[in-house]
């Protein structure tokens, strides 16, 4: 495991953004950033004070009485020039995160620049947002349906996929003809930062776009309770995101939730083995497995049981694991060290339960917050691995018998975000797709959060979705309007 320091100074100079400015912290209170490579504080980030969220609440109120008229031709415009800048300055954005949040830099320089993909998307989606006229009762009555946007939202993203996350609410929300206040991940805040920096040299008009940082439960309940704040848009785990929708369920308020995920991955007999072995691998090394949709609840039917096992385990124990900024690194480390005490915590509740570490399973020495890719199998479907998002490098992997039977397992949980199919069978991938109980369902690859395809879940993985043609919906009003010519 490799190591490597970095020097603090060129790392991202961070502020809040309210109302066209950038705020340093002038007193209020900071957090340490630390690289969760080496356990280095790297920065501090201020904190909002109650004045602050007055001022960003404000902003964006005023902003949003002539934002929503702005010509969808003009909004494109914005979205395009914040497309070329995010294609210019990904690199820098890019090490930052693996400064902060820790992924490979590879990783990340590829989170970066396929945002400038949906910022591209939306400027050109936001030029079709269209109503319909609808043929009257009477010829004196003209009668149609417009869509409006709902008025001023408040967006929280996670620390996972740091810029992506943020820059898809903004877009969405932005493009729409909405306002927005964003308080983007306190533990990798670099890229909000950068993204601020974006759309104001990208002639975004002050406050359009509002980022604040805080305690998070103390800065979201005072945003969703606001008056001002219409709708509410929020990814991170299943607990928050329920208190958080009560909250907003309370005062009536349109939301858009992406939560956890305990994604099902089934692996059918007649499957090529080896191939989704190797594949999944690779799949699964993604951001050390934090990755909501990442797969992690291993199915495997019983005749390719063996197989999978030993080629899994092959081409995942194997990856190399370091610091991001090392070029032979292939999975960084985990973003907290409170993930890698759930990963400890996780693989000895499976070994009580009787299961068997195929590889990994201790973290590994030093300073950084680093956990091995670790295979577990033999474990019941009620062991902990198996009922809860692990969010890391862990993966448990059992086998079935028949479809009916993985199809009831797979859809025991109350998760609901994605899913993975591998099989070279058209009917039992047309079977298993229909009645699997997720959002996104990916057969013999990984086909998921592309500009141009919807991302949501089911059941107590989300409601509504961002991206592709439903992008904008979470952010419209539908309003009829009925016009007589005269009195009758």
């Amino acid at each position: 495991m490799d190591a490597q320091t970095s020097s603090p100074t060129s790392y991202e100079q961070l502020a809040l953004y309210i109302d066209g400015t950038f705020i340093q912290a002038e007193g209020r209170h900071e957090q340490e950033i630390v690289n969760p490579s080496t356990g280095v504080a790297i920065a501090r980030l201020p904190h909002a004070t109650k004045e602050d969220l007055d001022r960003a609440l404000a902003a964006a109120s005023r902003a949003f009485q002539t934002w929503r008229s702005t010509s969808p031709l003009e909004r494109s415009g914005i979205l395009r020039r914040v497309a070329g800048l995010i294609r210019e300055r990904a690199p820098t954005i890019a090490r930052n995160i693996t400064l902060d949040q820790g992924k490979p830099l590879a990783e990340a320089l590829q989170e970066v620049t396929t945002c400038a993909e949906h910022a591209e998307w939306h400027a050109e989606e936001c030029r079709r947002i269209y109503g319909r006229v609808i043929p009257p009762r009477s010829e004196s009555v003209r009668q149609w349906v417009v869509r409006e946007p709902i008025g001023v939202c408040a967006a929280f993203s996670p620390w996972n996929f740091p810029f992506n996350q943020a820059l898809r609410k903004a877009v969405s929300a932005l493009g729409a003809g909405c306002t927005l206040i964003l308080k983007g991940p306190e533990d990798s805040p670099s890229a909000v930062v950068a993204l601020a920096r974006i759309f104001h040299d990208a002639g975004l008009p002050p406050g359009c776009l509002n980022i604040v940082w805080g305690q998070p439960a103390e800065v979201s309940t005072y945003l969703i309770q606001s008056p001002i704040v219409r709708k509410i848009s929020f990814t991170g785990s299943t607990p928050v995101g329920k208190t958080l929708a009560a909250m907003a369920g309370a005062h009536m308020k349109r939301m858009t939730m992406e939560l956890g995920g305990h994604s099902p991955v089934l692996v059918f007999d007649d499957a090529d083995v080896e191939a989704a072995a190797r594949f999944l691998a690779r799949t699964k090394t993604r951001n050390a497995g934090q990755v909501c949709m990442a797969p992690s609840r291993f199915f495997v039917q019983e005749k390719a049981y063996d197989r999978f096992v030993e080629a899994f385990a092959d081409a995942y124990g194997g990856l190399r694991v370091g610091d991001g900024l090392a070029k032979d690194t292939e999975m960084g480390p985990l973003a907290h060290m409170r993930r890698v005490e759930s990963m400890e915590t996780l693989v000895a509740d499976s070994r009580e339960r009787g299961a068997t570490v195929v590889c990994g399973g201790e973290r590994l020495a030093g300073n950084g917050f680093f956990f091995p890719p670790t295979v577990v199998t033999g474990m019941p479907d009620d062991a902990r691995l198996m009922t809860e998002e692990p969010f890391g490098p862990v993966v448990p992997v059992t086998r079935f018998k028949t479809t009916d039977e993985v199809l009831a397992r797979a859809n025991a949980l109350p998760y609901g975000l994605a899913s993975f199919v591998f099989t070279n069978s058209l009917a039992t991938a047309t079977q298993v797709s229909n009645r699997l109980e997720a959002g996104m369902v990916s057969i013999n690859h990984f086909g998921l959060a592309l500009a141009e395809t919807p991302l949501g879940g089911v059941k107590d993985s989300g409601m509504g979705s961002e991206g592709g043609s439903e992008t904008f919906d979470g952010y419209l009003v539908t309003k009829f309007i009925s016009q007589a010519n005269a009195v009758p």
